[in-house]
């Protein structure tokens, strides 16, 4: 698993750039804690059963750090934050979110195995 970091909202607006790229399924974005248990153990699990490429990057924030971005991605998508949280972004739109236990790269796959 290749993380991409999300450290400023200039990267926000690449990463929602690249989520137009033909050559990409989408783009993921994984909202962390680093200080609650739940979310280590859904970014581990992600770690351990994601099977996607570079077709499908995954940009890593830290929320402790970079909270002002993880307020603009709840905005922009008009999604409540959570904290352990996926979104999923294709054509700038964010296709499928989840968090807590709800997080699941088998979910994920679902989205693209039409």
């Amino acid at each position: 698993m290749n993380w991409l970091t999300l450290e400023d909202v200039t990267s926000l607006d690449e990463v929602i750039s690249a989520s137009f790229d033909s050559n990409l399924k989408a783009v993921a974005i994984f909202k962390h804690s680093t200080r609650c248990p739940i979310s280590f153990a859904a970014k581990s699990r992600l770690e351990l059963a994601w099977d996607f490429k570079d077709e499908l990057p995954i940009y890593y924030l830290d929320l402790i750090n970079f909270r002002e971005i993880s307020n603009e991605i709840a905005e922009r998508f008009n999604i409540q934050h959570e904290s352990p949280q996926i979104l999923i972004v294709k054509n700038g739109e964010c296709i499928h979110h989840a968090s807590h236990i709800s997080i699941s790269a088998k979910e994920i796959a679902k989205l693209f195995n039409n």
